[in-house]
């Protein structure tokens, strides 16, 4: 398997869709867990927070000192590529449970 830097630096999604693919799997996570996971800093992860928030993707609830996101799935994508389509689909595939992804492409 080769390593990702031998394809180049970017990736598929951008800093906002892996956040929300990171919610999507963790609704209590904390944002250092999200930056780390979507591989940005921490200023950064909440700013992209801010964004879904702001955009209706997600919702915040705090309790005690804990954050916790809720994902609304009907929301749609805003690129003109993908109108009419809803999130909920692309996070059912993505925002799985780590151990699902350690198999190869061909288990």
């Amino acid at each position: 398997m080769s390593s990702p830097n031998e394809h180049g630096t970017w990736t598929l999604l951008t800093g906002h869709g892996h956040v929300l693919v990171e919610i999507a799997r963790d609704p209590g996570a904390r944002i250092r867990d999200i930056a780390a996971a979507a591989g940005i800093t921490e200023r950064t992860a909440q700013a992209i927070v801010a964004d879904l928030e702001a955009a209706g993707y997600i919702t915040r609830r705090r309790t005690g000192r804990r954050v916790r996101y809720t994902v609304n799935r009907d929301s749609l994508f805003r690129h003109p590529a993908q109108v009419g389509h809803r999130v909920g689909p692309f996070l059912a595939l993505l925002a799985t449970a780590r151990d699902d992804t350690t198999a190869g492409p061909d288990q």
